[in-house]
């Protein structure tokens, strides 16, 4: 598997890396591993804020710590080789933002600390025993906040597309655990009906099932479309987010790097704040603290966007009570 660590350093240009000599000066410096699905086609801005945060904290990057990137490249189960190539590295800290990286790194080691960032459902996927004490090696934030924030979003929606009656809803099987899986899907068709909309259920296990995915959607007539997030649509997100403009329906997503990436719009926590929190999580762990002393962190920070180039390539006048509540227009 190719390791991205040139490829990160020379695509972000962030935290200038001084030479090794420059390196040594400062003591001990610390190694951090990094588990990524797609580092080419991953959200480029919540990696930044990791790599901020960081710096925030003085973690300079070939100064006093360095970090082990370890790239799936989209596939997830590349993930237990390359969680096991970290281990044997011995970093320090494991960070693992998806619900796979972090289920496999907490296959792959007993003792290295883990960070995962803005997983759905931490508990359910069995990652820790609970938000307050996470239990073993294991800890970090979650991007769950329950249903109303699913009928939140549909309830966006259905303001900025009043006609619609019938909305699909596409998963990945596997893709956030079966149990936490189970619990979205309910969430799921419970805030649909509660807005007044239709679900209509769709699946897709990767890339190559996107085509039929949408076939099924139109085929039933559906009027819009949601998307129940996971690792492998968020690297895929402009696909998906093409397809929805070639079939023309309206979306709404959980996480604003769907919209940045051309999706009509979302409502959900700040991915980028998360990650930049993360920061907090690894110092405190270089410093001593062990994960299951350190709660589960729940997302405070929520953002509206809307992308209104895609609003006018759908033939769409988003009413204005719905434009004013935005905390961001894409133009």
């Amino acid at each position: 598997m190719i390791d991205r660590r040139a490829f990160v350093a020379g695509s972000l240009g962030l935290l200038g890396a001084p030479g090794a000599s420059e390196a040594q000066q400062g003591g001990k410096v610390a190694r951090i591993g990094y588990l990524a699905t797609n580092l080419a086609a991953g959200p480029r801005r919540n990696l930044e804020a990791l790599r901020q945060g960081l710096g925030d904290l003085g973690y300079i990057e070939g100064r006093n710590v360095e970090i082990e990137y370890r790239d799936a490249e989209g596939k997830l189960e590349q993930f237990p080789t390359l969680a096991a190539e970290l281990v044997a590295l011995k970093v320090d800290v494991i960070v693992a933002p998806p619900t796979p990286a972090a289920l496999a790194a907490k296959h792959a080691t007993r003792t290295v600390p883990i960070v995962f960032i803005g997983v759905g459902d931490p508990v359910t996927s069995g990652l820790v025993t609970s938000l307050a004490r996470p239990g073993g090696n294991i800890t970090g934030s979650t991007s769950q906040v329950g249903p109303e924030i699913v009928g939140k979003g549909l309830e966006l929606l259905k303001q900025a597309v009043p006609g619609v009656s019938r909305v699909a809803v596409l998963c990945q099987p596997g893709g956030q655990g079966e149990r936490a899986e189970r619990g979205m899907l309910k969430e799921a068709d419970a805030a649909a009906r509660a807005v007044g909309v239709r679900p209509q259920f769709v699946e897709a296990r990767g890339p190559e099932d996107f085509d039929k995915a949408f076939s099924s959607m139109t085929g039933a007539h559906a009027g819009a479309l949601t998307v129940l997030t996971s690792a492998i649509f968020t690297s895929e997100r402009r696909r998906l987010v093409g397809l929805a403009l070639k079939h023309r329906l309206p979306t709404v997503f959980l996480f604003r790097e769907y919209v940045d990436a051309g999706g009509l719009m979302s409502y959900g926590p700040s991915l980028a704040d998360l990650f930049r929190r993360a920061a907090t999580y690894v110092d405190k762990i270089l410093k001593g603290a062990k994960p299951a002393d350190l709660p589960v962190e729940q997302p405070t920070k929520f953002e509206l966007v809307i992308n209104l180039k895609t609003a006018k390539a759908l033939g769409l006048t988003i009413p204005q009570s719905v434009l004013g509540r935005a905390d961001e227009l894409i133009q």
